[in-house]
Parts: structure tokens; C-alpha cells; sequence
């Protein structure tokens, strides 16, 4: 999509003139807005391509755990961890702990020799969303990968931007449970993630498309539902805490097709065991583009594939930043009749909105349904600053 598509076609020199053209930056929320301080998605979106890099442009065999790890003849990469948990009084939270991977063209890499020369700028977003003490923080980490500040390998499982990191066990066979850490001042989580179901491929086979044009597409898996454990620090208060989180891997090189503004994204975890994922692409006008697309993931891990015509999505409320003036949507009504799904959904805070280098939406959601199941997740909405809402 997509949402961590925001990076596509960001190359390095970007991504540091935004940052200040720091070796590694730490930034976090909240942030009064600055003119010109934060890059729209949309516009990196519409950059070319960069010559030099692989693109998407078929389906391909996915090994796992190899596939967990970086694909550097791709121009960008991320892992996104996102989930819900419950403390043992009930207090519920939602985090997301992000890692972005961005590469310099080629052309650009060539004849440097120090220890800190390198083509590859990691950058990482991690935050909480405190539901019952009414809070939402975020934070930005950026490192180049020279001398270890920040980087991924496959084997073991490792990816890292300075302190916050997700790491797996010291195996080559398996990538779960994996150990996700990260804080910045009274704030923190130590978590363990099972693994669940299996890889779900997205879209063809694992071959997400974005629009009509050859390699304007990723390759793109999720783990839907993974048992949670661990500690969350809110406000310099400790919190036991369970629940599932969602892993999303994604890595391509090219843009998406001028005319689309932004994108929704939702994953869900139903309480009849299934979980949904969608993404809607969004045009000017506020319209769903064609290659907008989901999954249904029933609860024995047997996956249906949702096209753009399946899913209808009903804005019913909106929700206007004070820091960006951005208005998006607050309550929807998400309607798929082939699953029979009718649900609501409604944010836990209605200010869960990130603005770092990007500004977007992301945040945790409840979802209700009067005769169906219910359900919790995450939901980002992108390309709202001055673009029209709209209704598919």
C-alpha cells in the first residue's frame, strides 16, 4: 500500500535533509508542527523510481526465515509491528514499533571507503497508545547502518535502529518468539510475539499491486494473529499485558500512480478467530482505486483474497488535528457481504496521529457489529491533509 509504502522512493539524501542531515536523530510526539518540518507521503510517492534497484513485477517463491531478513537490491523495506494488549485489570493499549530501510542509488554508493560510509539509512517509529490513562505518544529514531547503529539480518533474526529493536531466537531455522524492545523516557515495551498462523502471502501469491504500471507493486506478507506477552511503561507505570500483534513485511523500489493521494489500512482480529486485512487506495476525488485489496484469514489459516469491489467503507464521523489541521476519518462502518462482516469501527483516543517526519494516522481500533463478530486493531490513514475524504 500502502502505508509503509510512505517510503518509497525516499532515498537517503531526502530522508536526511528532512532530518537535519543527522548521522541519527531521536524525535517524539508531541511536536508542534513546523512549515516544510515533515515530508507528505504523497509526494514521495510520486517520485520515479530510482534506476538500478529490483522492482516487483511478478510473483516469487518466499523462503522463510530468509525472507524475514533485508532484500537490499530493493530501494526500501519495512517490518511493522502493530498490536492490542490487555493489562490483568483490563486497560487496554496499542503499539507500534516500525522499521524503515532506505537505500541510495547505486550510482550514488560508488568509491567511498570509511568506516561510516554506507548506502543504507535505517529508520524506526515507535508508539503507545494508553486507552484508559487517555494518552498517545510517538517517537522517531534514525541511524545510517555504519558501525552498527542500525541494521537487519536474516539469520538470526535481527533488526535494529540504535536501542529499539525486534529480535528473534539464536537459531537458523526458526524467526519466533520474537522479542521486540524499545524506549524513550517514561515510556517502553518489552514484548514476546509467538508466531500464530503461517505467513499469509498478500495479494498474487505475495505480489501486492499498486497500480496499473509494471513494478508499481511489493512483496508483501503478514503474521495476522500473534500471541503476546510482556511488559508496557506508560507514564513511568508498569503494565503486565497480553494480546495478539500483527506483523506486516513489505520491500519494493517503485512509486505509486500519480493520481492517488493516500491509503487506508486496517488489520483486524476477529473474535470468531479470523482476521482481516484491507487497504484502500485512495484518488483525488476521494474515490477507491482498482487495485485497492484484502484477505480474510480464517481461523484454520485457510486465506481468501478480497478485491477493491468486495469491500465498502462508510466515513460516519471525522476527527480534525489541531497540529495539522489534517481531517480524517473517526468512526467507519466496514461492510464485506462475502464474510459477512458489518462492523464499526472506533478508535480507543481519537488523537493517535503521528507527526514526525511523516504526519499520518495510526492508531488502535475497536470493531462492533450487532449481529457478527467483534474485533481489535489497527488502523492508518494516510494523504488526509487537504485530500478528500470520500466513501467507497
Amino acid at each position: 500500500m500502502n502505508r509503509r509504502d510512505l517510503a518509497r522512493s525516499a532515498g537517503i539524501g531526502i530522508l536526511l535533509i528532512a532530518l537535519g542531515g543527522a548521522l541519527w536523530s531521536v524525535r517524539g510526539e508531541p511536536t508542534p508542527p513546523t512549515s516544510g518540518a515533515a515530508l507528505s507521503p504523497a509526494t514521495l510517492l510520486a517520485k520515479q523510481a530510482s534506476p538500478g534497484f529490483a522492482r516487483a513485477e511478478a510473483p516469487r517463491a518466499f523462503r522463510f526465515p530468509e525472507d524475514h531478513g533485508p532484500h537490499p537490491t530493493y530501494q526500501n523495506e519495512w517490518w511493522y509491528f502493530t498490536g492490542v494488549l490487555a493489562g490483568k485489570d483490563g486497560r487496554l493499549f496499542g503499539y507500534e514499533l516500525t522499521f524503515f530501510r532506505f537505500a541510495l542509488p547505486p550510482e550514488q554508493d560508488a568509491g567511498r571507503s570509511s568506516a561510516w560510509s554506507t548506502s543504507q539509512v535505517y529508520m524506526a517509529h515507535f508508539s503507545i497508545t494508553d486507552a484508559g490513562g487517555g494518552s498517545f505518544v510517538a517517537f522517531e529514531k534514525v541511524a545510517r547502518e555504519a558501525v552498527g547503529l542500525a541494521g537487519a539480518v536474516a539469520v538470526p533474526f535481527h533488526v535494529w535502529v540504535l536501542d529499539w529493536s525486534a529480535e528473534g531466537p539464536d537459531r537458523s531455522d526458526v524467526v519466533t518468539p520474537l522479542r521486540l524492545r524499545a524506549r524513550n523516557g517514561d515510556v517502553a515495551i518489552d514484548l514476546e510475539l509467538e508466531q500464530g498462523k503461517a505467513p499469509v502471502l498478500q495479494g498474487e501469491g505475495g505480489l501486492s499491486r499498486k497500480g496499473k504500471a509494471l513494478g508499481n507493486a511489493s512483496y508483501y506478507y503478514s503474521l495476522t494473529r500473534m500471541p503476546t506477552r510482556g511488559t508496557v511503561v506508560s507514564r513511568g507505570e508498569t503494565f503486565e499485558a497480553r494480546g495478539d500483534s500483527w506483523m506486516d513485511r513489505e520491500w519494493s523500489t517503485s512509486a505509486l500512480e500519480p493520481d492517488q493521494v493516500g491509503w487506508d489500512w486496517l488489520g483486524l482480529a476477529l473474535s470468531d478467530g479470523r482476521e482481516l486485512m484491507m487497504y484502500r487506495l485512495r484518488r483525488r476525488d476521494g474515490s477507491s482505486d482498482a487495485p485497492s485489496s484484502g484477505t480474510i484469514v480464517e481461523p484454520d489459516g485457510q486465506v481468501r483474497r478480497l478485491d477493491a469491489g468486495d469491500v465498502r467503507m462508510t466515513v460516519l464521523s471525522t476527527w480534525q488535528s489541531e497540529r495539522t489541521k489534517a481531517t480524517y476519518p473517526s468512526s467507519l462502518r466496514l461492510e464485506v457481504p462475502s464474510a459477512r462482516l458489518d462492523l464499526v469501527l472506533t478508535p480507543l483516543l481519537q488523537d493517535q496521529e503521528v507527526v514526525l517526519s511523516f504526519h499520518y494516522w495510526e492508531g488502535a481500533v475497536s470493531a462492533r457489529s450487532d449481529n457478527g463478530p467483534s474485533g481489535r486493531g489497527y488502523l492508518e490513514l494516510t494523504g488526509y491533509d487537504g485530500a478528500a475524504l470520500g466513501a467507497r
